[in-house]
């Protein structure tokens, strides 16, 4: 089993970011396939665009999933039955051009659901907790495999996708002794509390877990065929069920018509688009607090080649710095992610990408790689002002995690450490 000392994961836990550093709006890009199918353009293409963060779904089950096979030790990312190559060659390529992970755990495995698809909660969440320790534990920094190679670090976590819509999560509504109750923001409350718990079990300093991920919009409408739940309605439906912290609510504020730039409020008053997403914020606010809020997918298909739903190529440019400049003035945004890096080949899917699928660059490609480089030159400007922090020791992390109950979870999984 690959290990790692005590002393080299304290350590990887303790380091802070430069005190007293200004917040500054992250902006970066969506695109698991490009990221898992194509390694050497990926490559190429972080090098070029030079985003701050790549998000990219890390399946727990389905066909890409790691756990296609239930673990004997689910807390142990050494388990036979995981398969991690794919994520550990993305993880890599983007450190190396100096790009963060962030990594979406999406996707139930067909034994911990019962044999039912991935958009199906799990059975017992205590497996999926397992996993999201094991997923931070691999990629604590310090965490060896067994070939020497010692990972890089990802310290972004977003749990699920879109689970207001029956793409991400399923059922969505469930009638209750005659009355319709939302089910899937039950089952959400169950997941973001153990991916959030089991990410933060490694007691790594400056790991956060997203929470939420909401669609724009959704019908409200149960006995529909494809029924789905608004932003709001799932969001206080999930803190009803449970559903207790998160370090950031993240939303896809997409304005879903091709007519509306980001500055325009949607026609549908359950919507929340970038145009009205402080209506979002307030309502975080109010049930946990002035929590972060992360966009983590955002975007405008194009025409060509996509001629109903698509915009001309020079306006998803300009839509695409009239919401960053939205985001960036909102104090509460960290980041904005855009979905898509490239268009997808067949018409019935995304053609949101900078670059189309026949390789050609559009406007919003040149728009974010501008947008990109101011973002980098304040992190610089930052960073000359900042003097060199002193590490703390590991005692710190040790006496903040004292109660008994935390020491039991930290006994629990010592082993996993080594020494």
């Amino acid at each position: 089993m690959a290990r790692v000392t005590i002393a080299a994961f304290f350590a990887a836990a303790v380091v802070a970011a430069p005190a007293g550093a200004t917040p500054w709006l992250q902006i970066g890009l969506v695109d698991t396939t490009e990221a898992i199918g194509n390694p050497a353009r990926f490559s190429t293409t972080m090098e070029t665009l030079r985003p701050q963060i790549v998000r990219m779904n890390l399946y727990w089950g389905g066909v890409l999933g790691v756990a296609l096979e239930k673990p004997t030790d689910g807390t142990n990312p050494a388990d036979p039955a995981y398969r991690w190559g794919h994520y550990d060659q993305a993880v890599q390529t983007a450190s190396a051009r100096g790009v963060k992970i962030a990594f979406t755990i999406f996707a139930t495995p067909w034994w911990a659901n019962g044999d039912q698809p991935p958009n199906k909660a799990p059975q017992n969440v205590q497996r999926l907790k397992e996993f999201a320790y094991a997923a931070a534990f691999r990629y604590s920094g310090h965490y060896r495999r067994s070939d020497g190679v010692v990972l890089p670090r990802v310290s972004l976590w977003i749990a699920w996708n879109e689970p207001n819509l029956p793409l991400g999560l399923k059922p969505q509504w469930r009638k209750i002794q005659g009355r319709w109750v939302i089910q899937s923001a039950r089952d959400y409350a169950r997941i973001c509390n153990a991916i959030y718990e089991g990410i933060h079990l490694t007691l790594l300093r400056g790991q956060k877990v997203a929470c939420g991920v909401t669609s724009a919009r959704g019908n409200n409408a149960p006995a529909t065929k494809r029924p789905s739940t608004s932003p709001i309605g799932f969001l206080r439906a999930a803190k009803a069920a449970g559903m207790r912290n998160f370090d950031a609510y993240a939303h896809h504020p997409y304005a879903g018509d091709p007519a509306f730039r980001p500055s325009a409020r949607p026609s549908n008053p359950r919507a929340i688009t970038m145009a009205n997403i402080g209506k979002l914020i307030e309502e975080v606010t109010v049930l946990y607090g002035d929590k972060p809020i992360w966009v983590t997918e955002y975007g405008y298909e194009t025409s060509p080649p996509d001629r109903i739903f698509g915009i001309p190529w020079d306006r998803q440019a300009r839509y695409m710095r009239e919401a960053y400049t939205i985001a960036r003035r909102n104090p509460r945004i960290e980041m904005l992610l855009w979905f898509l890096v490239r268009d997808e080949g067949r018409i019935t899917g995304w053609q949101s990408g900078l670059v189309s699928a026949a390789g050609l660059r559009k406007p919003s490609f040149y728009e974010f790689q501008r947008l990109a480089e101011g973002v980098r030159r304040h992190e610089r400007s930052m960073l000359r002002r900042q003097p060199m922090l002193a590490r703390d020791t590991f005692v710190e992390i040790v006496r903040a995690s004292k109660t008994r109950r935390s020491m039991r979870g930290w006994i629990a999984l010592a082993p996993h450490l080594g020494g």
